[in-house]
């Protein structure tokens, strides 16, 4: 399992990225794509063991997560809408995995010390 995560975000990353940039040319395929990406990069933050125990982890996780279901929800508004309003939702998706991708290491190095 240990192995398989990194795989799966991996994986997901480039499904995610390469679904979002085709799906402005209008190929149809491009929402599962995406969509199937969004949920690997959620497996494997879903799946990836927190190394604290502070408050911060915790509430950065809920965050980490958070970002990770915005991500499957842009796959839905990419279904289900006609209009760009799937990107709003990814921006938020992006800030809030972002921030906690620089965040969580910073906290668990203050743990560490």
């Amino acid at each position: 399992m240990k192995q398989l995560v990194p795989a799966f975000f991996a994986v997901g990353a480039i499904m995610a990225l390469t679904g979002a940039t085709v799906f402005i040319t209008g190929w149809i395929y491009a929402p599962y794509i995406y969509t199937i990406g969004a949920g690997f990069i959620a497996l494997a933050q879903v799946n990836t063991p927190v190394k604290g125990k502070s408050k911060t982890l915790k509430r950065l996780r809920i965050q980490q997560i958070f970002g990770a279901l915005a991500l499957i929800l842009t796959g839905a508004f990419m279904f289900a809408t006609r209009g760009n309003e799937w990107i709003a939702c990814l921006t938020i998706a992006a800030i809030l995995e972002l921030y906690t991708a620089f965040r969580i290491p910073q906290e668990e190095e203050k743990e560490r010390a």
